[in-house]
This record gives C-alpha cells, structure tokens and sequence, in this order.
C-alpha cells in the first residue's frame, strides 16, 4: 500500500494559490510531497501557456525526476488534453523522456489503442476505472494482466452511491480474476472517505490538489504536502 500524491490535475491556476504548473513548481511541490509521506508521483504536465499538454511530458518528468531520483513518476493521458486522438498518440509516441507509467481512462473509445501504444515504448500502464462499464471492458482486453497497476478513480459525490460503484467495480475485477495492485480515490466531497476507504481495504490511495483542497477538518490545505501528510498519517494510524 503506498500514498502516491496528485499534483495538479485539470485544476485552474486559481483552484488554490499553491497549484503547481511549470515543471520547476511541480519539482519543488513533488519534494516536498516525498518528504511529507508520498511513495510516489502522479503529474499533468503544462506547456508554456499552463494548459495541459502531451507534449510538455519530457520537460516536467525530466525535471522531477532530477529533483525526486528513484521516484516512480506517472502522468495522465487523458483525451481532453489534446482533444485530438491523432495528436494524443502522436504525442506519447514522441517523448523522449519517458514516466514510468500513465494513466489510461477506460471510458475513452481510444483507450486500447494508447495502451498498446504505451506498452510498445515501455511506459507502464495504470487503468482507469470510473464505472462499472469501464471494468467490463477493462477485463474484456486480451492483455489486461500487463496493467501496472489498476486504478479505481470514483467521481460520484454521493457517499453511499459512491461506495457501491467502488465494490461493484471490485466485484468484476474480482470475478475475472484481475489481480492486480489497485490504488482508489475520491474527488472533492468523497476524496478523505476514500483515502479511508483504501486503507480498510488495503489498496493504495491518492491525495492532491488534484483531488480536493481541503483538509479532512475541512480547512484549506497548505498544498499538496500538508494533504499527502494527512493521508500517511491515516495509513499509518488505522
């Protein structure tokens, strides 16, 4: 079980006044998280007008992983990044600097392609999970055990409604035998139930920017260590 810390995500500049945007930023804050408890990194890199970007994958990882040596580093590929299916494979195709792995939503009809596409450069695959229809199709993919990791991400805001996608997602999982480490987290109002979730649970989680602003007391968050710190914490007391 590790705490991996989400940096930024599709956040505004103006979503809190720590969001780390330029890969120098994301370097200091990716320190910070690893010394405040996080085993591991997960980006959105941003190109020079601070809009997502595919193509700004080598410069950020580049520059975190010269600041955090020896950190497994992921970004996502998400297809609102490029908005362009052609583009977003072109651009995984030609980094140069690659994460050790990359998040691949399975709601996205392209998705067996970029994890294909991902394998064939040797970038680890980390399986996005939103619904119960992802997870069927998920399974449904001949090479799916060579996942790196499964990722149950959960954007309902509704506790109990929430908690019952996450166990019927397990259940498919469960019942085509993908074993595989998985890491599940919330969004907002669901993001510290699920930390809390993962931990009962023995899965990994996440905690970030990318995920809420807000401490479990409800407080605004520092930025992303104080959220990391809070998270290990919970991993380490339950």
């Amino acid at each position: 079980m590790i705490v991996q810390a989400c940096l930024n995500g599709a956040r505004p500049p103006e979503f809190h006044p720590r969001l780390p945007l330029t890969p120098e930023a994301m370097a200091a804050d990716a320190v910070a998280c690893m010394k405040a408890g996080a085993a591991e990194l997960h980006v959105h890199p941003r190109g020079a007008d601070l809009r997502e970007s595919l193509a700004a994958v080598d410069a950020t990882v580049a520059a975190v992983r010269s600041a955090c040596p020896g950190t497994l580093i992921g970004v996502s590929t998400g297809a609102w990044i490029e908005s362009d299916v052609q583009k977003t494979r072109d651009c995984i195709a030609a980094w140069s600097v690659l994460p050790d792995y990359a998040s691949v939503n399975l709601s996205e009809p392209d998705a067996p392609h970029v994890m294909a596409l991902l394998q064939s450069i040797g970038v680890g695959i980390e399986a996005g999970l939103a619904t119960v229809a992802d997870a069927e199709r998920f399974v449904a993919l001949a090479d799916h055990q060579k996942a790196f990791r499964i990722l149950i991400e959960i954007e309902e805001q509704e506790r109990t409604a929430a908690f019952a996608i996450t166990e019927a997602i397990a259940t498919v999982l469960e019942s085509a035998g993908a074993m595989r480490s998985i890491l599940l987290h919330g969004f907002d109002a669901t993001a510290w139930d699920f930390v809390k979730l993962a931990r009962q649970r023995t899965w990994s989680t996440r905690i970030g920017l990318e995920d809420c602003r807000h401490l479990p007391d409800g407080c605004l968050a520092a930025g992303n260590a104080a959220l990391v710190a809070e998270a290990a914490e919970i991993y380490r007391r339950d």
